[in-house]
């Protein structure tokens, strides 16, 4: 597997961020446009820095192009993609397997729900994406998944639809469980479940799902 992290502009706990480095390693590190001040304050050297560089400090910049092992990949601010996208297209393209993103979440909505979205385009090229806060992990899922206590980012599991409809939802080992239940965009039913014991598991027939690991 060729682990990928990317840093991207939203906010991000430098606190949490540091200690969840501390005990990870990627083969590569995309640093994105803002988010290359996180890269700089977490002491990281990152192999490629994606974006148009119309928020990120000069003094910032100036400091990693001094580094020639980087490779820039600049865009001009008027584009169809935003820096994130791009970033999650040079993992795929350099053969990432599984991407972690950092700062996808805080600040502004729009970028953060952009962000969710994103993950599509991985789950259906078969590369694992989550992006982490220090509260919440999230990615998608279209098939089945088993959930362990000891693994789990925190107490609260949460499904959403992120297509129209998921189908033949059966949810096993849940304190809320569920047995061959459809649900559609627009319903709350399956926010805030929690494992029962030390293991659950969930099956569906059709759809993908928004998962969302989390503790208050």
């Amino acid at each position: 597997m060729k682990r990928c992290l990317i840093i991207t502009g939203g906010k991000l706990d430098l606190s949490f961020a540091g200690s969840f480095l501390g005990q990870e390693t990627f083969d590569k590190i995309i640093a994105v446009d803002a988010g290359l001040e996180a890269v700089k304050a977490l002491g990281l050297e990152p192999d490629m820095i994606v974006g148009d560089f119309d928020t990120v400090k000069p003094e910032v910049l100036a400091y990693y192009r001094r580094m020639e092992h980087i490779v820039w990949d600049t865009h001009q601010p008027e584009k169809d993609e935003t820096d994130t996208e791009l970033a999650l297209l040079k993992a795929q393209a350099t053969g990432c397997t599984e991407v972690v993103v950092l700062g996808a979440t805080g600040g502004r909505m729009d970028h953060m729900l952009g962000n969710i979205h994103l993950l599509f385009p991985c789950l259906q090229k078969g590369m694992e994406a989550y992006i982490l806060d220090s509260q919440n992990r999230i990615y998608l899922i279209d098939k089945e998944r088993t959930f362990n206590r000891r693994e789990i980012w925190g107490k609260y599991i949460s499904f959403l639809p992120l297509t129209e409809e998921v189908r033949g939802i059966t949810l096993t080992g849940f304190k809320y469980p569920l047995h061959e239940k459809d649900i559609e965009i627009g319903t709350s039913l399956c926010i805030s479940n929690e494992l029962q014991g030390e293991e659950g598991a969930i099956t569906f027939t059709d759809g993908v799902l928004i998962v969302v690991e989390s503790h208050d």
